[in-house]
């Protein structure tokens, strides 16, 4: 094997890192105009309605786009994972949450889901053998610091309903549990079979609410519809399934530290949207969550992490040297 083969090799992979890191990146811009939507549409959607309502638009786009691009049905491994994980992160997770932010804010609502990530990176170095990074759990430590910051700093001087941050918890834990159980699927079946069917299965969880959603939706004006159509849309089919692309070609870890980035774009959407300016201490929580992904993602000089898919072709003298620069990265 030559230099030349290994620098290509390499450079391959950091390709596949940039469009992971990239897919990455629309999630959480996604996520976070979620909690904003979410917000919004408070007063006209129950929490179950909102979660039905989002999961339905979701699942007729994503069924659709996998009809037109032929995608199949996922291998018979794959369901249990699917079935799983669409229960707990897009049923239970989605109306926790709007539960939740009918009695805190979206900052700190942002920030008690965020405790997310740490179980997801202690879950993921446990039960999937991603190992405990030291930069990993560096880059958590700072942007967890960042997020507590932020979301003190929006919660209304401490008047956050504590119903409220409990079921936030609760979200978190079946986000983490979600993510988890939905890294081993990707072994079996696509990102986008992975994601349609696991909207379908949140949506079916989800049924019970079906006559809150039709009542509500003849009584609610049609912005707060529009919001449901977009939340369904954007947050859901498109951040989901950029989601699960950028997380079968990394680590569960560092997908979990990506997602600190969410309380900054809160702060800047709530803003925007909503009126509320954030203060000095809002804007330095935000920068140490930045400060936090950024470490998470640092590698040591010439280490190269190799996705799972990037390895499959290589052979011999390539396999190990592959194999060998993920072990580093992996911890």
């Amino acid at each position: 094997m030559g230099t030349a083969a290994v620098d290509g090799d390499a450079g391959s992979v950091s390709r596949a890192d940039g469009r992971a890191l990239a897919a990455a990146g629309v999630t959480v811009v996604l996520w976070a105009s979620s909690f904003i939507a979410i917000r919004s549409s408070a007063a006209d959607f129950g929490p179950g309605a909102l979660a039905l309502g989002r999961l339905v638009v979701a699942s007729v786009v994503l069924s659709a786009l996998l009809l037109a691009r032929r995608g199949g049905f996922p291998p018979r491994e794959a369901w249990p994972g699917i079935l799983a994980s669409g229960v707990l992160w897009f049923g239970a997770y989605m109306v926790a949450l709007n539960w939740g932010e009918r009695h805190v804010d979206a900052g700190t609502a942002s920030l008690v889901v965020n405790v997310g990530p740490i179980l997801m990176a202690l879950l993921g170095g446990w039960l999937l053998k991603e190992g405990f990074p030291p930069k990993l759990m560096a880059g958590m430590a700072v942007s967890f610091a960042g997020a507590v910051v932020v979301g003190l700093s929006m919660s209304g001087g401490g008047t956050s309903s504590l119903v409220g941050v409990l079921l936030c918890l609760f979200a978190a834990l079946a986000y983490a549990v979600g993510v988890v159980l939905q890294k081993p699927t990707l072994k079996h079946a696509t990102p986008m079979q992975v994601t349609t069917f696991g909207a379908l299965a949140g949506a079916v969880a989800c049924l019970p609410f079906a006559g809150q959603l039709v009542s509500q939706v003849s009584r609610a004006p049609i912005s707060a519809t529009l919001q449901i159509v977009y939340l369904g849309v954007f947050p859901t089919a498109l951040a989901f399934t950029t989601w699960a692309y950028a997380v079968s070609r990394t680590t569960v870890g560092k997908m979990g530290a990506t997602t600190y980035a969410v309380p900054v774009l809160v702060v800047f959407l709530s803003w925007l949207f909503l009126g509320e300016i954030p203060g000095w201490l809002t804007l330095l929580g935000g920068l140490l969550c930045l400060c936090g992904v950024a470490v998470s993602r640092m590698r040591g000089k010439g280490q190269t992490q190799v996705p799972a898919g990037a390895r499959g072709s290589r052979t011999g003298a390539q396999a190990e040297v592959s194999a060998e620069s993920a072990q580093r990265t992996a911890g």
